[in-house]
């Protein structure tokens, strides 16, 4: 027993010395993890970027009017349907002109008539010494003057009788009377004269009146009356539109109101152009707040040369507010936007960092970070989707840099 014990132990020592053996003699194998990933990068710069506030609004028309009749009449033409285009002073609707042309007959004829009694000549002034009434009573006044200086030197000769000098006299004062009359007679034709000119010049208009006339350049919205019609003074006849340009109230909430100012650039969009910017300038800033909305209304106006914009139409702006101090921006390619989150990868070294960031306006090839990232930092332009936080990264040539900070 005791030799069979020994060989089965000295076996067993022998079996572990040669599984050592064994295991001692394969080499061990070096642990390597993966390739690092090839990647350009550029560093975030600054640039000036200029601030938009968008708020929303309703196209309005920069001139509207609901043109009325001047006159009574019956309506004898309509020459402009809806849509119709007309200049300033174009017909809209013609009346009837047979009593006005009457009238203004009559004033002509009564102007005419006073003219001859007066003794005015075309284009010359009034002039009341050569009014015939007065003429004449002024020549007899002259003459009895003349006949009462010579009886008076008669008398001092004893040539003639006192009765006869104090009739005379009485002659004198009664042709300076007839004078007087005379012109002031002619004095109250002349007013005469005007107030029939007067007349005559509302029996014109009303003429003109017979003629309903565009008073703006623009576009016929409404025609409310038709051919046989009946108006009076004040029916409205037609309604006209100005659209070039077209006005734009905008409502500025009040924590934003203290940006505006007279003469910002706005831009804007409506549903019916889609990816079309329309744009204008800010003309009116409301003194006060509207008290229903704590808002603040301004008005810009806008160009429409080709009749695209239509009033009533809603708006979505953006106003155009002054530089402040210059954005940190990165190439748009540097960032990864998953779920609404946006992130960037800096370069460490040969690794990189996954940081949050917080993007604002995407301009042309580079994107705005407001918060995450400081100018200066560099971050990867390339395989970024491959990317994670901690990857080892090997950076090839530096892509080309943000613009500079424009002046």
């Amino acid at each position: 027993m005791t030799r069979r014990t020994a060989g089965l132990a000295a076996l067993s020592v022998a079996g572990a010395i040669a599984a050592a053996c064994g295991s001692g003699s394969k080499p061990a194998v070096a642990a390597s993890g993966p390739a690092p990933v090839a990647i350009t990068a550029a560093p975030a710069g600054q640039q000036n970027v200029n601030r938009v506030l968008r708020v929303t609004g309703t196209l309005t028309a920069a001139e509207e009017a609901e043109v009325a009749a001047e006159t009574t009449g019956r309506v004898t033409g309509t020459p402009v349907e809806r849509g119709s285009r007309v200049a300033e002073g174009s017909p809209l609707i013609t009346l009837s002109q047979v009593e006005a042309q009457a009238a203004v007959s009559d004033a002509e004829a009564s102007v005419a008539q006073l003219e001859a009694r007066l003794a005015i000549e075309p284009g010359e002034p009034f002039s009341i010494d050569k009014v015939p009434e007065v003429a004449a009573a002024k020549a007899t006044r002259d003459l009895a003057g003349a006949e009462f200086d010579r009886i008076r030197s008669l008398l001092e000769q004893k040539v003639v009788s006192q009765a006869e000098f104090d009739q005379r006299r009485t002659q004198v004062e009664a042709t300076n009377n007839q004078y007087r009359a005379a012109r002031n007679s002619a004095q109250q034709q002349f007013r005469m004269l005007e107030g029939a000119k007067a007349r005559l010049s509302l029996a014109r208009k009303s003429l003109a009146d017979t003629v309903v006339r565009a008073p703006f350049a623009g576009l016929v919205m409404d025609r409310k009356v038709s051919v046989g019609d009946f108006v009076t003074r004040g029916t409205k006849v037609a309604t006209v539109v100005k659209i070039a340009p077209l006005r734009v109230e905008l409502t500025v909430p009040e924590q934003s109101a203290g940006l505006i100012t007279s003469g910002e650039k706005v831009r804007l969009q409506v549903d019916a152009f889609p990816g079309r910017y329309f744009e204008g300038e800010v003309r009116f800033v409301s003194p006060a707040f509207r008290p229903d909305q704590r808002a603040l209304t301004i008005e810009a106006i806008l160009p429409n040369p080709d009749d695209a914009l239509k009033p009533g139409m809603f708006a979505a702006a953006e106003v155009l507010l002054p530089a402040s101090a210059p954005a940190v921006v990165v190439p748009a390619g540097a960032v990864v936007t998953v779920a609404g989150m946006s992130h960037v990868f800096v370069v460490r070294g040969t690794s990189v960092e996954q940081r949050m960031i917080t993007t604002g306006l995407t301009l042309g090839p580079v994107t705005e970070v407001l918060q995450g990232l400081s100018a200066g930092e560099t971050v990867a332009t390339s395989r970024v989707e491959a990317l994670s936080d901690g990857a080892q990264v090997r950076v090839g040539p530096p892509a080309e840099r943000p613009p500079a900070a424009r002046k």
